[in-house]
């Protein structure tokens, strides 16, 4: 025997599924089909920003950048997991889903560009400071968010494209287990192929190897790495800061002692290490207003 649902009953769950999709937080698309791979050229694609807003927003926002080898997103934990931990706190999170690179190394650091300046833009629409857009990064993510703050300008005044008139410097990064050296030892091999290529020029493997491109312009940088992280070895993060250090930018390495890369799956206590101080070190830099 057939059971009808009574009318009213199907009406409410119908509303309850509406409303679930409305609050979910829109995609947004960054080129509307037409990006730049760099030298004046284009290409049919594009890339994405989904933008997670808080209850009660305190300002301050941060593009998120996910890992995966510059081979693929891993836009769950080191993502939409991640912006859904900053809402939490005030902070609005905008993840990031770049162009993969396949041997074209400009491609992603234009979509980072491009999301810190339509975060910047939309500043007084999200209701944020534009002074407090930060950029986050993990493993390969956290070498496009070094990337992004080691090369960066100060936008476009004329440029008919109100999004390309503001900077693209980030007012300060994240960067948990990132990538930073390229050329040496201690480079995780599949990022640096997949991002430049199988047999790269001397200069452009400098130009990415992004401690070397550190000046006292460079935004504040918080790192965090564990010791035993065998496919990106702590060393990445020692010389990032270490180059900070040198050219008195603002930064706090914390050295996890266990975890490996992704500290045992994005869980535990390293996991919550990274999560509390980076928050500390935001409000000690005044970047966010400290949790009462």
């Amino acid at each position: 025997m057939k059971t009808c649902l009574p009318a009213v009953l199907v009406l409410f769950t119908l509303a309850t599924v509406c409303c679930a999709e409305d609050t979910k937080p829109p995609r947004q698309s960054l080129w509307n089909g037409n990006a730049p791979v760099g030298e004046g050229k284009f290409e049919k694609g594009d890339a994405w920003i989904t933008v997670h807003q808080p209850a009660k927003p305190n300002g301050t926002a941060i593009v998120i950048c996910p890992g995966g080898g510059y081979g693929g997103l891993v836009t769950g934990a080191e993502g939409h997991g991640i912006a859904k931990w900053l809402n939490g706190h005030g902070i609005t999170g905008v993840v990031l889903e770049y162009r993969l690179p396949a041997g074209r190394p400009f491609v992603p650091l234009l979509d980072a560009q491009r999301a810190i300046r339509t975060t910047r833009a939309k500043a007084k629409e999200w209701k944020l400071d534009p002074a407090h857009i930060g950029i986050m990064g993990f493993s390969a993510g956290g070498h496009l968010a070094s990337t992004a703050g080691t090369h960066f300008d100060g936008g476009m005044p004329g440029a008919t494209d109100a999004v390309e008139q503001a900077s693209c410097r980030p007012d300060f990064m994240i960067l948990v287990y990132p990538v930073i050296v390229f050329g040496s030892g201690k480079t995780h091999p599949g990022s640096m192929q997949n991002l430049l290529g199988k047999d790269p020029s001397p200069e452009l493997v400098k130009l990415f190897s992004n401690e070397k491109q550190v000046t006292d312009k460079t935004p504040p940088a918080f790192l965090a790495h564990a010791a035993d992280d065998a496919p990106v070895p702590p060393e990445n993060s020692q010389a990032f800061h270490d180059a900070l250090q040198a050219h008195k930018v603002p930064s706090k390495y914390l050295k996890l002692p266990s975890g490996g890369h992704g500290l045992n799956g994005y869980k535990g206590p390293m996991w919550d290490a990274w999560q509390k101080q980076s928050l500390e070190w935001l409000a000690a830099e005044k970047l966010v207003p400290a949790d009462k």
